[in-house]
């Protein structure tokens, strides 16, 4: 968790930079065939030694096609201008690639190069000496060039394990055509957005896409009813351990949660639904709205793998306020994106570092026009044309009061669990609000 001083500056900063605006395929790499122990080597000497660097990620052409498209074309450009290196690939997508990472870390086979999140998620793998530190390179030619407040997110006991590429807040993307059809409003507050929920359950659509069998994706909508609901500091201090989830405000949003799913008001079988699954309903017009972090943006603005008509039907709303809660509007749940580590045991780790370096500082440049993606790295945006969706959400983001990292990212590793396992029993309803507060307060006293 991250105080809000801190947030308000980082958006300052992000506004300078959208200011100076005017404020794949994997054809292109190697593939690995799934082994992406940390294996790769040299055959000669100097210079010209021959290298191959492992690096496993989460973005699949289709889902991901943007980012992919990137990923593949910085790959392509570092190989031209490293004709002695190899990157190889191994590809998978989010829930699958948290498990692998897990497999790998136990046997100490690692990639050379992969992807991480902040905070909570990333200290086991520190703990177990799994992550080397990549300090030299924020003081070389990466000083100076991410957004204040993001590579922090990636630091342990002083020292920083990751270098984050993107930074993400979670709108409730909606489908504007659904909503000019059933004469809905965009709600602003908790009733008016039931009411929506009714009236689209009422004809017969879907009005939530969720895939909750990946579990976080539920945990941010208990979030935000948290946050409306208690406010921004309650659910910080329940989440550090100096308050409780018994808190009356905390308990109310699961309660609130259950009425959401007593309303119908998500897709059916949600709770036996991945996030890819649930997605897909929301892009072939099936539900009405769609709550994600804005690294979904590609898909709703430069993906020409889906139809521009629906590109051009996706509008976000801010998660509504609650009558008599302390939250506001403009606090939203966020923060530091997905980040690149160096496998601690790499037998190339010095040219792993190089990649990585190269990597953060290419991705910067081109996720933005290529894929849509809000990047940690301060970029001159001088001269590009963004969609509204994106510069709409820039300006939200710099006018937030507060950004609440998700939960299961800020909590320690079995604290996370149980409350990921909590979150997927409190929507299956096989849990009361009071059972599962008091659940993860105690994972949290136990303080691992």
């Amino acid at each position: 968790m991250f105080k809000k001083s801190k947030w308000m500056t980082l958006g300052l900063i992000l506004c300078l930079a959208i200011v100076t605006a005017a404020c794949g395929n994997n054809s292109g790499s190697s593939s690995n065939n799934g082994n992406t122990a940390s294996n790769g080597g040299s055959s000669e000497s100097g210079s010209d030694k021959k290298v191959t660097i492992n690096f496993m990620h989460l973005w699949p052409e289709g889902v991901s096609a943007g980012q992919n498209k990137i990923v593949n074309q910085i790959i392509n450009d570092y190989q031209k201008e490293h004709p002695n290196v190899t990157i190889k690939q191994e590809v998978l997508d989010n829930e699958q690639y948290k498990n692998k990472l897990k497999v790998l870390s136990a046997s100490n086979q690692l990639p050379d190069v992969g992807v991480t999140w902040a905070a909570g998620f990333l200290k086991p793998y520190v703990d177990g000496k799994l992550f080397t530190p990549v300090d030299d390179l924020l003081s070389g030619e990466l000083n100076g060039k991410f957004v204040a407040g993001t590579t922090e997110a990636y630091a342990i006991d002083g020292k920083t394990y990751a270098l984050p590429l993107e930074f993400n807040i979670a709108p409730i993307y909606y489908n504007k055509e659904i909503f000019k059809k059933y004469n809905l409003e965009v709600p602003t507050t908790y009733e008016q957005f039931k009411q929506v929920v009714k009236t689209l359950s009422d004809n017969g659509v879907a009005p939530i896409a969720l895939g909750n069998k990946d579990r976080w994706t539920g945990s941010l909508w208990y979030m935000y009813l948290a946050d409306r609901i208690a406010g921004q500091e309650t659910v910080a201090n329940a989440i550090k351990g100096t308050a409780k989830f018994t808190d009356p405000g905390l308990q109310q949003a699961a309660s609130e949660v259950q009425s959401l799913v007593d309303a119908n008001a998500f897709v059916k079988g949600f709770n036996g639904l991945s996030n890819e699954e649930a997605k897909s309903e929301f892009l072939n017009g099936n539900a009405a709205m769609y709550l994600m972090g804005t690294w979904e943006l590609p898909n709703f603005t430069t993906n020409e793998d889906i139809p521009q008509s629906f590109r051009d039907s996706v509008g976000f709303f801010k998660f509504p306020t609650v009558e008599g809660g302390k939250g506001n509007a403009d606090s939203w749940v966020g923060g530091p994106g997905v980040g690149l580590f160096v496998g601690e045991n790499s037998k190339v780790k010095e040219e792993a570092k190089a990649f990585v370096q190269y990597f953060v500082t290419k991705w910067g440049e081109q996720s933005v026009t290529g894929a849509g993606v809000i990047p940690a790295t301060k970029i001159d945006t001088s001269s590009i044309q963004l969609p509204q969706l994106y510069i709409d959400l820039f300006n939200e983001l710099n006018k937030a009061s507060s950004i609440t990292l998700f939960a299961d990212v800020q909590l320690p590793a079995n604290a996370a669990e149980t409350h990921l396992n909590m979150i997927q029993s409190l929507f299956g309803k096989a849990v009361n609000p009071e059972k599962f507060a008091s659940e993860q307060d105690a994972a949290i006293a136990k303080g691992n």
